[in-house]
């Protein structure tokens, strides 16, 4: 019996179905229509493009052809593809042509503040003790310290918020040179050299650094015994290269990225006058420092091995109030003693840096007075023993020379 759908005369469909049945779902919503036909990525060539020789029967569309032949003109997407290519050219363009004109520097960070410094001459009570660098150090409290830079040591470190161990312990090294070179430098000490400091400071202080070495001035800005320690070459010099030395070094950052580092030392030197030939050295007495410095570090800072010098608090004695400590520490010698009990005068009508000349003055204080060489004469009587005085010093009433 025959299918009713099935045409008569005709072979029965193998399928079971009519055109409808065979045609799948998937394509039933899809219009074949013309816009259909041109999004298509490969495009069957003609009958006539098919005849040549090697000819393939499809080619492949780009974003740049819009189904046109090849010798008809380019399409709106092709038009816009160009451009967009032309713009990014003329940018990039642009941009290198700005950098070759204005090169682009990066922006330093806080540039460092000057140093401000404050110098305090030490004058004594009496006349200074004298006699050999080894019998006076004996009875010194610096008998107790140590040598050299052995005296700077470094304290426990610890990572702060954004510097690691290594970093802070960097810091820590700078300013230990920094002390060694500015305080412990034979050259330096003695006035003829002061490039060992230079080399350890911030560029953007050198300049105030030179002027403070070739027009030193008592305004905290232009002293050079804030940057060093030096003598005046034509007062005293050292008498033994074993300076004795005792301090701390502490650090704290102070801000994201900056690391503080603070140092309090008294350095103590034998020193003798300049006359005196270097074999002479019972007529040495002793001479102290105490150098409180403010320095400040950056990552920068850290890689070039510099410091930026913030703040320098000095004391110094025994100095006379009346002599200038701003250009090298004129130390009073073994038997002298100081003239005046105050600084220099200072007049408040004077104008300009005169006015300021004035500086400050304190009294130098002996820690153990029983114990430090003394000029002055034993008590004598009978079953008294006069006890011999220190080598190069003064009796009491005797003028110094």
């Amino acid at each position: 019996m025959a299918v009713p759908r099935d045409p008569h005369d005709a072979t029965p469909d193998p399928f079971g179905g009519g055109e409808d049945d065979f045609r799948s779902d998937e394509y039933r919503s899809v219009v074949f229509d013309e816009g259909f036909v041109r999004a298509a990525r490969l495009q069957e060539f003609s009958a006539d493009e098919r005849m040549g020789e090697h000819a393939r029967a499809v080619r492949s569309r780009s974003v740049w052809s819009t189904g046109r032949s090849r010798t008809s003109t380019p399409g709106r997407a092709a038009r816009q593809g160009m451009v967009l290519v032309l713009l990014i050219a003329l940018a990039f363009g642009a941009a290198v042509w700005m950098g070759l004109r204005n090169p682009y520097v990066a922006p330093r960070g806080n540039r460092p503040e000057a140093l401000t410094s404050t110098i305090v001459p030490l004058a004594p009570a009496g006349t200074v003790p004298g006699g050999r660098p080894s019998e006076l150090f004996a009875h010194s409290p610096a008998d107790q310290y140590r040598v050299g830079a052995a005296g700077i040591t470094l304290p426990a470190v610890r990572r702060t918020p954004h510097f690691t161990d290594t970093q802070v312990v960097a810091a820590l090294s700078i300013a230990k040179d920094y002390l060694v070179q500015s305080s412990l430098d034979p050259d330096v000490l003695a006035g003829v050299a002061s490039r060992p400091v230079r080399i350890l400071l911030d560029p953007d202080q050198l300049d105030q650094f030179d002027r403070s070495m070739t027009s030193v001035g008592g305004d905290a800005r232009h002293a050079a015994t804030g940057w060093l320690v030096r003598f005046d070459p034509g007062t005293a010099v050292v008498a033994d290269s074993r300076v004795r030395v005792k301090g701390t070094l502490a650090f704290d950052e102070v801000a994201p990225g900056v690391l503080e580092v603070i140092s309090d030392h008294t350095f103590v030197y034998a020193v003798r006058p300049v006359d005196a030939g270097q074999a002479a050295t019972d007529g040495a007495s002793l001479f102290s420092v105490r150098r409180e410095l403010r320095m400040r570090f950056d990552r920068d800072d850290l890689v070039a091995r510099r410091t930026e010098l913030l703040a320098a608090y000095v004391q110094a004695g025994p100095h006379d109030c009346a002599a200038e400590p701003y250009t090298g520490f004129k130390p009073l010698l073994a038997g002298a003693a100081a003239t005046a009990t105050g600084p220099s005068a200072t007049d408040p009508f004077a104008d300009g840096r005169e006015r300021r000349a004035g500086g400050l003055c304190g009294a130098l204080a002996t820690r153990n007075p029983t114990a430090a060489p003394t000029t002055e004469p034993q008590p004598q009587g009978p079953g008294v023993p006069q006890a011999p005085a220190p080598a190069g010093s003064v009796p009491a009433g005797a003028t110094a020379p």
